[in-house]
């Protein structure tokens, strides 16, 4: 066995990718709600955190799933079945509380669906209910929604356009779930900070404990940057070694989005600069063949 090297590969929707990686070690020791540390070049290459979707301890692999936004990230969806990630640490971050509450409501948006896959399994093996609900911006742009559809004891699809399930946002469902008698005894959001904040206030009125995860917000990944600090609770704390996960009442989301979105022009540079350079490598591939 090859530790590191990619064993399968998928695309799951457009910019969306998921890959098996041999890693024995950390398929064993590794918790829901923890990721791990990548780097595809040597010590002076970018690493990014990503959290780890799902595992097999007897057959050693590790689940990651993926979004193409910036170089590091294309050039992972570039890599084929056979390459070897050259560095991956883990598993990191502070591993979901799992206990029998009672009820639990997972709710996932976008490609936070693939870190609550395993969180939502946990729930669901320690004897709890569970209800899923998933949510994306168009049907093409769902993940994971077979294997979601297997822990659940009650599913909801829903879409902003209606190309799939319901027409709307998962706080729809949400507000009608927290509105039963029994209401839920807990609900795991994770997705986009501005869906998760959402989710937290609709939950909120109800008095329905809210985890949510902000690894989205993660860089480094070992706590030395100071790039992924938040404020909860009215206290500074970094979400790599903190976190990732925490009670989603006390967030500051509004900061969280404010930093998130200091970067975002420079993430769509890159963005767009990287597929330039794929269309560019893709027509000197085909000249090269007519020649």
């Amino acid at each position: 066995m090859s530790d590191n090297r990619i064993i399968e590969k998928r695309q799951l929707a457009d910019e969306v990718c998921e890959i098996r990686v041999e890693a024995p070690l950390i398929a064993r020791e590794r918790q829901p709600g923890q990721f791990v540390i990548l780097q595809l070049d040597g010590e002076f290459g970018e690493r990014i955190p990503l959290t780890i979707a799902d595992a097999d301890p007897d057959a050693g692999w590790i689940l990651l799933v993926f979004q193409t936004v910036g170089h590091t990230t294309h050039r992972l969806a570039a890599l084929q079945e056979g390459d070897r990630i050259a560095h991956l640490l883990g598993p990191l971050g502070t591993p979901t509380h799992i206990e029998r509450f009672g009820s639990v409501v997972c709710v996932g948006g976008g490609i936070g669906v693939a870190p609550l896959h395993p969180i939502a399994k946990a729930m669901k093996a320690a004897g709890n209910r569970v209800t899923v609900v998933v949510g994306a911006r168009t049907r093409d742009l769902i993940v994971m929604e077979e294997p979601m559809r297997a822990i659940a004891d009650e599913f909801v699809l829903c879409t902003d356009d209606g190309s799939a399930g319901r027409k709307g946002l998962v706080t729809e469902p949400l507000a009608e779930i927290c509105a039963r008698a029994p209401k839920p005894d807990l609900a795991v959001a994770i997705g986009p900070p501005i869906m998760m904040k959402f989710c937290a206030e609709t939950t909120r009125p109800f008095a329905v404990p809210t985890v949510v995860s902000l690894n989205t917000i993660m860089v480094d990944g070992t706590g030395m940057c100071g790039g992924c600090r938040v404020t909860v609770g009215g206290r500074t704390r970094f979400v790599c070694v903190d976190g990732p996960e925490f009670d989603g009442h006390q967030v500051d989301f509004d900061n969280m989005m404010q930093r998130l979105n200091a970067y975002k022009d420079h993430e769509q540079a890159a963005h767009e600069r990287c597929h330039l350079d794929e269309a560019i490598a893709r027509k000197e591939r085909d000249h090269e063949r007519q020649a």
